[in-house]
């Protein structure tokens, strides 16, 4: 036993692998191992051990992904939709009721209703003076009549008062006021005969005249 731990003690003791020689040693394979990999690694591929994202950073992503979807749903609205999303969304975040934001509808004019308001059977220069679009829009339907003959209403010829309009695409397409009797409630083709009469008429609290033609049957020319 004695001759035993001499031999071990004067040897140094046992040798281990975790002495300082095997720890540089190691130390350096792993150096050169870890710039072999770094060689070797290829410009898109990703670290073995990524690290973990920020909070912060997942809930912008989550945020910015809703708002692309929320974007995407607006688009794909058209304008009145739209419209109605943003006063329900109104409603619900700050209160009311959805009456509160119905259109008030006493005002509302249709195209036939500004005709009829600024409608002229003829138009002159001064007519003309400061347009607005309601008068441009009448004046673009005047174009539009054919003002050779005139359709009538004589249902009121007891009173002695008369209704004359220029006539419209279809009514000379047919032939009414020109082959057929011109009067509105008469489709007569017999025995048609050509006036010219004198129109005086008020229009737009100012009277006016106007020397028209008109084509009517023997039983209203009789008249």
């Amino acid at each position: 036993m004695d001759s035993l731990v001499k031999v071990h003690a004067g040897g140094g003791g046992y040798d281990s692998d975790f002495s300082d020689d095997n720890e540089g040693e190691s130390s350096e394979i792993t150096l050169k191992r870890k710039h072999e990999e770094e060689i070797l690694q290829k410009p898109f591929q990703k670290d073995r051990h990524s690290k973990v994202a920020h909070r912060s950073l997942h809930c912008s992503e989550l945020d910015r992904e809703e708002a692309r979807n929320r974007r995407a749903h607006l688009i794909s609205l058209n304008a009145f939709e739209r419209h109605k999303k943003f006063v329900a969304d109104y409603i619900l975040y700050y209160g009311g009721n959805m009456a509160d934001f119905k259109r008030a509808t006493a005002k509302d004019r249709t195209d036939h209703d500004v005709l009829r308001e600024n409608h002229r059977f003829l138009w002159k220069d001064e007519d003309e003076e400061d347009m607005t679009w309601e008068k441009e829009l009448a004046k673009k339907y005047y174009d539009k009549l054919f003002k050779e003959y005139c359709i009538a209403d004589l249902s009121r010829f007891k009173e002695n008062k008369f209704g004359f309009r220029w006539r419209t695409e279809n009514e000379v397409v047919s032939g009414k006021g020109q082959f057929q009797c011109g009067n509105k409630r008469c489709e007569n083709q017999e025995g048609l005969k050509s006036w010219e009469v004198n129109f005086a008429y008020v229009e737009q609290g100012e009277k006016r005249n106007a020397l028209v033609k008109l084509r009517l049957c023997p039983e209203l020319y009789r008249i």
